[in-house]
């Protein structure tokens, strides 16, 4: 880790914050209820440290075992609130339960079951966000929530995992087909939050003011659009050595 480097991310992280800022005034909302989610996913332990350095205490990671190796890692101690925010194998369940402040990725009811049972054993209470598919692509996980004539098909689903008493639903999370053109993904993003407040119509008694939406290319709009967290990899802590599968964030 070197100065240099602390710097570089902590220059990458003010200019993000400030177009949250831009953004959120642009429709009159408070830039206090958006947060920047950095994503770790690949990151080398010497970013991490720069990025913790730099004062970042909200990060991602796309896999729950890299995560659990950084914290092992690293003397991050309890500064650093964890979330995950790509795919969860049933069989990781406990890991997401054991080492996350949040799971943005919360994507079935039999995930959600194997978390909820894990949580009650541990005596815990775990913050889920729920995912939808806005975009129709079938390489995306979530619920189908392209059109908004089959949003009743899910409820069965989304009311199952309201029941379980281990499970703390605040909100949503998408992440919507790859535009150059970022206005191309306004739609998307216009969706999950009628979406939010059509589940809200349903079921008062439940939280779902939180939306996960938009990473580097498409934050802005996102924001403009609603979103409450947003994601956001290489361009806060730079290029991430090369990968392969589903990327949650740029």
């Amino acid at each position: 880790m070197t100065t240099d480097l602390v710097a570089t991310i902590r220059a990458r992280y003010e200019v993000a914050q400030e177009k949250i800022v831009k953004a959120a005034q642009k429709v009159g909302r408070d830039p206090a209820d958006v947060r920047l989610l950095t994503v770790t996913k690949r990151q080398p332990l010497d970013v991490m440290q720069a990025a913790l350095a730099a004062g970042i205490t909200l990060m991602g990671e796309n896999y729950p075992e890299e995560a659990v190796v950084k914290q092992q890692s690293l003397a991050f101690g309890t500064a650093v609130e964890w979330h995950m925010i790509g795919h969860v194998q049933s069989r990781k369940a406990r890991m997401v339960v054991e080492n996350f402040t949040l799971l943005h990725s919360l994507d079935s009811v039999k995930l959600a079951r194997r978390l909820d049972g894990f949580c009650a054993a541990a005596g815990l209470r775990l913050p889920v966000l729920l995912q939808f598919n806005v975009g129709g692509e079938t390489s995306k996980f979530g619920w189908q929530a392209t059109e908004k004539a089959d949003w009743d098909a899910f409820l069965p689903d989304v009311e199952d995992i309201l029941a379980l008493e281990n499970l703390d639903v605040q909100g949503l999370m998408t992440m919507p087909p790859f535009f150059d053109n970022a206005e191309l993904a306004r739609p998307h993003f216009r969706r999950l939050r009628q979406l939010a407040e059509f589940l809200s119509l349903r079921y008062p008694a439940y939280n779902w003011n939180q939306l996960s939406m938009g990473t580097s290319g498409d934050f802005p709009v996102a924001v403009e659009e609603g979103a409450t967290i947003v994601r956001l990899g290489t361009t806060i802590l730079g290029a991430r050595p090369k990968e392969t599968g589903e990327n949650y964030a740029h």
